[in-house]
Protein backbone atom coordinates (compact mmCIF):
# COMPACT_ATOMS: atom_id res chain seq x y z
CA UNK A 1 0.00 0.00 0.00
CA UNK A 2 1.17 3.05 -0.80
CA UNK A 3 2.59 5.67 1.85
CA UNK A 4 1.08 9.37 1.41
CA UNK A 5 2.61 12.11 2.54
CA UNK A 6 0.56 15.22 3.18
CA UNK A 7 2.35 18.95 2.82
CA UNK A 8 0.50 21.67 4.46
CA UNK A 9 -1.60 23.63 2.79
CA UNK A 10 -0.73 27.39 2.00
CA UNK A 11 -3.28 30.22 2.09
CA UNK A 12 -2.56 33.43 0.26
CA UNK A 13 -5.16 35.75 1.21
CA UNK A 14 -4.86 39.35 -0.54
CA UNK A 15 -7.00 42.38 -1.16
CA UNK A 16 -6.25 43.48 -4.91
CA UNK A 17 -6.25 47.48 -5.16
CA UNK A 18 -4.83 49.32 -8.12
CA UNK A 19 -5.26 49.71 -11.78
CA UNK A 20 -2.45 49.73 -14.10
CA UNK A 21 -1.48 52.75 -16.07
CA UNK A 22 -4.32 54.79 -18.05
CA UNK A 23 -4.09 54.45 -22.08
CA UNK A 24 -7.09 54.79 -23.67
CA UNK A 25 -5.77 54.26 -27.21
CA UNK A 26 -4.63 50.57 -26.06
CA UNK A 27 -6.19 47.68 -26.90
CA UNK A 28 -6.89 44.32 -24.35
CA UNK A 29 -4.25 42.98 -26.39
CA UNK A 30 -1.77 44.89 -24.74
CA UNK A 31 -1.74 42.62 -22.06
CA UNK A 32 1.13 40.61 -22.71
CA UNK A 33 0.83 36.81 -20.93
CA UNK A 34 2.60 35.91 -17.43
CA UNK A 35 6.21 34.18 -17.83
CA UNK A 36 8.22 33.08 -15.41
CA UNK A 37 11.75 32.67 -17.64
CA UNK A 38 13.82 34.85 -15.59
CA UNK A 39 13.25 32.56 -12.62
CA UNK A 40 15.96 29.57 -12.39
CA UNK A 41 13.84 26.17 -12.62
CA UNK A 42 12.95 23.90 -10.09
CA UNK A 43 14.88 20.94 -10.95
CA UNK A 44 13.55 17.68 -9.97
CA UNK A 45 14.46 14.36 -9.45
CA UNK A 46 11.86 12.54 -11.73
CA UNK A 47 11.63 11.42 -15.30
CA UNK A 48 8.87 13.63 -16.56
CA UNK A 49 5.99 15.98 -15.38
CA UNK A 50 2.62 15.43 -16.55
CA UNK A 51 0.72 19.21 -16.22
CA UNK A 52 -2.92 17.83 -15.43
CA UNK A 53 -5.69 20.65 -15.19
CA UNK A 54 -9.37 19.17 -12.93
CA UNK A 55 -10.99 22.36 -13.49
CA UNK A 56 -13.50 23.10 -16.12
CA UNK A 57 -14.78 26.35 -16.41
CA UNK A 58 -18.79 26.92 -16.59
CA UNK A 59 -18.51 30.01 -18.85
CA UNK A 60 -22.15 31.10 -16.45
CA UNK A 61 -22.10 33.84 -14.04
CA UNK A 62 -21.41 34.24 -11.77
CA UNK A 63 -18.09 32.81 -12.50
CA UNK A 64 -16.36 35.02 -15.00
CA UNK A 65 -12.42 33.85 -15.61
CA UNK A 66 -12.96 33.89 -19.12
CA UNK A 67 -13.92 37.34 -19.29
CA UNK A 68 -10.19 38.18 -17.80
CA UNK A 69 -7.78 38.88 -20.57
CA UNK A 70 -5.26 37.23 -18.67
CA UNK A 71 -6.09 32.76 -17.93
CA UNK A 72 -5.29 31.83 -14.83
CA UNK A 73 -5.28 28.10 -16.15
CA UNK A 74 -3.33 29.12 -18.75
CA UNK A 75 -0.73 31.34 -16.74
CA UNK A 76 -0.42 28.17 -14.18
CA UNK A 77 0.58 25.64 -17.11
CA UNK A 78 3.51 28.04 -17.93
CA UNK A 79 4.36 27.93 -14.53
CA UNK A 80 4.97 24.42 -14.39
CA UNK A 81 6.68 24.44 -18.03
CA UNK A 82 9.22 27.04 -17.08
CA UNK A 83 10.10 26.57 -13.21
CA UNK A 84 10.07 23.05 -13.17
CA UNK A 85 12.38 20.74 -14.85
CA UNK A 86 12.79 16.80 -14.83
CA UNK A 87 16.60 16.11 -14.75
CA UNK A 88 16.51 12.28 -13.50
CA UNK A 89 15.50 10.84 -16.83
CA UNK A 90 16.76 7.13 -15.17
CA UNK A 91 14.30 7.21 -12.75
CA UNK A 92 10.47 5.82 -12.61
CA UNK A 93 9.71 8.67 -10.56
CA UNK A 94 6.68 10.63 -12.23
CA UNK A 95 5.31 14.11 -10.94
CA UNK A 96 2.18 15.78 -11.48
CA UNK A 97 1.18 19.14 -11.66
CA UNK A 98 -2.58 19.31 -10.57
CA UNK A 99 -4.57 22.49 -11.57
CA UNK A 100 -7.81 21.83 -9.05
CA UNK A 101 -9.67 25.53 -9.34
CA UNK A 102 -8.47 28.57 -11.37
CA UNK A 103 -11.76 30.18 -11.14
CA UNK A 104 -12.73 33.99 -11.45
CA UNK A 105 -16.48 34.66 -9.36
CA UNK A 106 -17.91 37.85 -9.18
CA UNK A 107 -21.08 38.84 -6.93
CA UNK A 108 -22.92 42.19 -7.06
CA UNK A 109 -23.34 44.35 -3.65
CA UNK A 110 -25.98 46.83 -3.26
CA UNK A 111 -25.06 50.04 -1.53
CA UNK A 112 -27.28 51.69 -0.01
CA UNK A 113 -26.69 54.92 -0.43
CA UNK A 114 -27.92 56.56 -3.91
CA UNK A 115 -24.89 59.34 -3.64
CA UNK A 116 -22.56 56.10 -3.58
CA UNK A 117 -22.39 53.26 -6.69
CA UNK A 118 -23.27 50.10 -6.20
CA UNK A 119 -20.28 47.68 -6.13
CA UNK A 120 -19.25 44.44 -7.74
CA UNK A 121 -16.31 42.05 -6.10
CA UNK A 122 -14.06 39.42 -8.18
CA UNK A 123 -12.61 36.43 -5.85
CA UNK A 124 -10.08 34.71 -8.29
CA UNK A 125 -9.22 31.39 -6.35
CA UNK A 126 -5.95 29.21 -7.54
CA UNK A 127 -5.50 25.79 -5.88
CA UNK A 128 -2.60 23.30 -7.39
CA UNK A 129 -1.30 20.55 -6.09
CA UNK A 130 2.25 19.01 -6.84
CA UNK A 131 2.30 15.00 -6.18
CA UNK A 132 5.48 12.67 -7.15
CA UNK A 133 5.17 9.28 -7.40
CA UNK A 134 7.98 6.93 -6.08
CA UNK A 135 7.07 3.46 -7.15
CA UNK A 136 10.08 1.74 -6.15
CA UNK A 137 9.82 3.30 -2.33
CA UNK A 138 5.95 2.95 -2.92
CA UNK A 139 5.38 5.98 -1.77
CA UNK A 140 3.70 9.61 -2.97
CA UNK A 141 4.84 12.84 -1.54
CA UNK A 142 2.52 16.19 -2.25
CA UNK A 143 2.14 19.68 -1.33
CA UNK A 144 -0.49 21.86 -2.26
CA UNK A 145 -1.12 25.60 -2.37
CA UNK A 146 -4.42 27.27 -2.50
CA UNK A 147 -3.85 31.21 -3.44
CA UNK A 148 -7.07 33.88 -3.69
CA UNK A 149 -7.37 37.53 -4.08
CA UNK A 150 -10.43 39.68 -3.85
CA UNK A 151 -11.06 42.90 -6.26
CA UNK A 152 -13.99 45.13 -5.45
CA UNK A 153 -15.03 47.93 -7.62
CA UNK A 154 -17.19 50.31 -8.66
CA UNK A 155 -19.75 48.74 -10.82
CA UNK A 156 -20.22 50.89 -13.08
CA UNK A 157 -16.70 50.83 -14.03
CA UNK A 158 -16.35 50.44 -17.98
CA UNK A 159 -14.56 47.34 -19.60
CA UNK A 160 -11.34 48.76 -20.50
CA UNK A 161 -10.82 49.71 -16.95
CA UNK A 162 -12.06 46.29 -14.96
CA UNK A 163 -9.68 44.41 -17.35
CA UNK A 164 -6.89 46.73 -16.16
CA UNK A 165 -8.01 45.45 -12.56
CA UNK A 166 -8.04 41.89 -13.38
CA UNK A 167 -4.81 42.45 -15.33
CA UNK A 168 -3.02 43.53 -11.62
CA UNK A 169 -5.53 41.13 -9.79
CA UNK A 170 -3.91 37.91 -12.19
CA UNK A 171 -0.25 39.17 -11.98
CA UNK A 172 0.07 40.19 -7.71
CA UNK A 173 -2.24 36.17 -7.83
CA UNK A 174 1.02 34.57 -9.26
CA UNK A 175 3.92 36.61 -7.21
CA UNK A 176 2.50 35.07 -4.64
CA UNK A 177 1.60 31.94 -5.58
CA UNK A 178 5.16 31.77 -7.07
CA UNK A 179 6.47 32.37 -3.96
CA UNK A 180 4.71 30.34 -1.60
CA UNK A 181 4.98 27.04 -4.25
CA UNK A 182 8.76 27.65 -4.15
CA UNK A 183 9.22 27.61 -0.44
CA UNK A 184 6.49 24.55 -0.51
CA UNK A 185 9.02 22.23 -2.81
CA UNK A 186 11.62 23.10 -1.09
CA UNK A 187 10.24 22.54 2.53
CA UNK A 188 8.14 19.19 1.57
CA UNK A 189 9.29 17.87 -1.25
CA UNK A 190 13.34 18.09 -1.08
CA UNK A 191 13.93 14.65 -1.18
CA UNK A 192 12.98 15.34 -4.89
CA UNK A 193 14.68 18.33 -5.09
CA UNK A 194 18.24 17.96 -6.88
CA UNK A 195 21.29 19.12 -5.11
CA UNK A 196 18.94 20.34 -2.12
CA UNK A 197 20.44 20.15 1.52
CA UNK A 198 17.04 20.94 2.93
CA UNK A 199 15.92 17.78 5.12
CA UNK A 200 12.13 17.92 6.34
CA UNK A 201 10.65 15.78 9.18
CA UNK A 202 7.18 14.46 8.86
CA UNK A 203 5.18 13.11 11.79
Amino acid sequence: MFKKILASLALIALVSGCAGIRDDMAEPSRYEDINFTNQTPIKLKVSKIDIISEFVPSFKRPNVEHLLPISIEKTARTWAEQRLDAVDFGSNKVAKFIIKDASVTEENIKIDDMFKADRIKYNARLVVTIQIADPENFSIAETTIEAWRELTIPANTDIDEKERYWNTMVRKLFTEFNTSMERNIHQYLNMYVAESTHIQEFN
